[in-house]
């Protein structure tokens, strides 16, 4: 009787619930694994830095080299023409464009202009520096264009022996024979003795100069320097022909 009792009570108790199949268990951890890696994946998508192509970034840098390298020249050029002392006319216009130019950016074509404005400016100082020394040098070394020719002719005038005939000196005279201020009306007339001997073209050539001078004068009779260079003509004339 115990036993059957025993039975009974066992028979009453909850049935334990049965654990899946195996199968069932694998396809749930198989669905987790998938899950887990498409997550990975995505962040390393995400988190993987952009690839730049190598071909573009050695295009850039060859192009930053050959920039820099058309400027470095550019900048040897300027340099060596400020250590020589130029004719500015030689010199190439401040708008002109050096050879690559082309590539250099609006700011740099200025900053180059303006620095081929200053060689060209400090050139042209020196240029004019180096004439006013000249002429210097040249009124210290001795007398004058005008004041040779005014000996020339006093020389003829009173010391015909030790006198030599000078084409320079002559032309000279002849150009500025009928300026008083250049030839004073003293020396005018020991010009005029110089004169008598005047042959060939020269002679001409005076004459002509002569007569265009006195028609000038009939259009400015006012005009004090005119009346007094055809005056002047006038007697030359009468000389020569």
């Amino acid at each position: 009787m115990a036993k059957d009792k025993s039975l009974k009570s066992a028979s009453k108790l909850p049935k334990k619930k049965k654990l899946g199949s195996n199968a069932d268990n694998a396809d749930t951890e198989e669905t987790m694994d998938a899950e887990v890696k498409g997550k990975r994946s995505k962040l390393e998508v995400e988190e993987a830095p952009v690839q730049i192509p190598q071909e573009t970034i050695a295009d850039d840098t060859k192009q930053k080299k050959e920039k820099k390298r058309k400027k470095k020249r550019a900048a040897e050029e300027t340099q060596a023409d400020e250590t020589e002392i130029l004719d500015p006319s030689s010199l190439p216009e401040p708008t002109r464009e050096l050879e690559g130019e082309e590539d250099l950016s609006p700011e740099e074509k200025r900053v180059l202009e303006r620095k081929m404005k200053k060689i060209l400016k400090k050139d042209e100082k020196k240029r004019l520096k180096a004439e006013g020394e000249t002429e210097k040098k040249s009124e210290a070394s001795g007398p004058t264009a005008p004041q040779q020719a005014l000996d020339y002719l006093t020389c003829w005038a009173e010391k015909r022996a030790e006198w030599k005939f000078q084409k320079t000196r002559q032309t000279w005279l002849l150009q500025q024979m009928f300026d008083s201020n250049k030839i004073p009306d003293e020396n005018f007339s020991v010009l005029l003795q110089y004169l008598e001997g005047l042959r060939g073209g020269a002679r001409d050539t005076t004459v002509q100069k002569a007569l265009v001078l006195v028609e000038e004068s009939g259009q400015a009779p006012e005009d004090g320097a005119v009346q007094q260079r055809a005056h002047r003509a006038r007697e030359v004339i009468q000389l020569l022909t």
